[in-house]
């Protein structure tokens, strides 16, 4: 009888703690999503104030109708190139003595697949900072990973003060990042799918729910502050049935070109010197950028005005040239220089550029079809290989245009082709690179034998 009882103790002190620890783990999942949807919409707050103030429109209301690109093209010439310099000044010299006295930082990914390393904070934040101010001053660069790591260092710091499982807080913090990227962009399905394509790179039905809670809480919360705004108009209200046979065919191009854009961001990226070098390089990258903006006020920013000016049609063959040459060389400066932010609004802007230009060389080859559409499917296939997030991708161009039904054949088509080239073309690459340090292997070999 002794026995039985203890057993019984046993087993409801077990199922008690189960239930404790079920119920921890969705205030983590609610934390989460709240504290992404909150810092989300105040970076991006943030962000639209430091615009206003730079380039001096729209002042009295914080969510203006009047876009950046509107702002920036109304402003003196002068003021542009002012502004850019002053960004080339904070971004090499915030970089600089950030890698130079901060703690050495920790990414989202490393973070995610190694719970033991958390982000520290201090470090993260002020590099958060660094980003908001440097995009809204001008920067080539996106603007999405910056509340992505904040939504990832909150939600890793709840899991563990919640002293969930290491497990649980890597699921934490990936459903933390996506949810940063749900709320500042109102892209909730994205943001959940991003979790587990590109973070988990898994997917279990326990993973799905905890995205999906926590990128559609958090994608509702930035709206209370921000509205539910969709980020691009995209005014074509139907896909032309020559469209499916032109997203077989621009594939494989927009593939080839991720590809390229890809390896010089990469190699761009691996160059950066945390010495001398980084104030240095930066303000010759930002007064580059200044440069060219005093006659092509598209170019400051994270390339939105750009990829709208596509997706409205509004684009000549010239400009879509210069701007598609332009916008790689400042954002593989800036990189160089040192430069955080992300890579996906300008990965959307130069394949809509890219989209853009191809209408306008066999576009009457397509009844029907128009610049609109060829843009929608450049910066969808861009985007989709350059990133390496197919599905994500799908989800993010369909939510952020609130694109017509018609078009997700095409844009599935175009993102497949595009991934499946640019895949094609990394393997056989690292082939080729594994041939030649054979090769050299080999040679050295019978130069130097045993």
């Amino acid at each position: 009888m002794t026995a039985f009882l203890r057993r019984q103790n046993l087993t409801m002190t077990t199922l008690f703690q189960g239930r404790a620890y079920w119920l921890q783990r969705w205030v983590a999942l609610l934390l989460t999503g709240v504290m992404a949807g909150l810092s989300g919409m105040l970076l991006a707050m943030l962000l639209h104030e430091i615009q206003h103030l730079a380039y001096g429109y729209s002042q009295n209301v914080l969510i203006s109708p009047q876009t950046f690109l509107q702002g920036v093209s109304d402003a003196s010439a002068q003021r542009r190139f002012i502004v850019l310099v002053a960004a080339g000044i904070v971004a090499g010299g915030g970089w600089w003595l950030l890698a130079r006295y901060g703690k050495k930082r920790v990414s989202i990914s490393t973070a995610v697949s190694n719970p033991d390393k958390p982000m520290p904070p201090l470090t993260t934040l002020v590099h958060i900072l660094l980003q908001i101010i440097t995009v809204a001053m001008g920067s080539p660069l996106g603007r999405e990973v910056a509340p992505r790591e904040a939504g990832a260092l909150f939600a890793g710091g709840a899991a563990r003060r919640l002293r969930l499982s290491p497990a649980d807080i890597q699921l934490m913090t990936a459903c933390g990042a996506g949810a940063g990227l749900a709320a500042v962009y109102n892209v909730p399905l994205a943001g959940a799918i991003f979790t587990l394509e590109v973070l988990l790179v898994s997917f279990s039905w326990d993973a799905a729910i905890a995205a999906l809670v926590t990128s559609a809480l958090a994608a509702w919360v930035a709206t209370l502050g921000l509205g539910d705004e969709h980020q691009y108009h995209f005014t074509t209200e139907f896909a032309a049935s020559s469209l499916i046979f032109w997203s077989v065919l621009c594939g494989p191009l927009l593939g080839a070109g991720a590809f390229l854009f890809r390896r010089l961001t990469q190699y761009a990226s691996s160059k950066v010197r945390d010495n001398w070098q980084m104030p240095a390089v930066s303000l010759i990258a930002f007064t580059l950028l200044g440069i060219f903006s005093v006659w092509f006020p598209q170019l400051p920013g994270n390339g939105k005005g750009a990829a709208q000016l596509a997706l409205s049609g509004e684009m000549t063959a010239w400009l879509a040239v210069v701007l598609l040459v332009l916008k790689v060389l400042v954002i593989s400066a800036v990189l160089r220089a040192g430069a955080a932010g992300g890579l996906l609004t300008p990965g959307l802007a130069v394949g809509g550029l890219l989209g853009s230009l191809l209408f306008m060389l066999v576009g009457p080859l397509f009844p029907g079809s128009d610049m609109e559409s060829f843009a929608l499917l450049g910066a969808a296939g861009f985007l989709a290989a350059s990133a390496n997030m197919p599905v994500t991708t799908l989800a993010l161009v369909m939510e952020s245009t609130r694109m017509d039904h018609s078009f997700l054949v095409p844009a599935a088509l175009s993102i497949a082709g595009a991934y499946a080239t640019s895949r094609a073309l990394g393997a056989w690459q690292n082939a080729r690179f594994s041939t030649k340090t054979i090769t050299e292997a080999k040679r050295d070999g019978n130069k130097n034998p045993i």
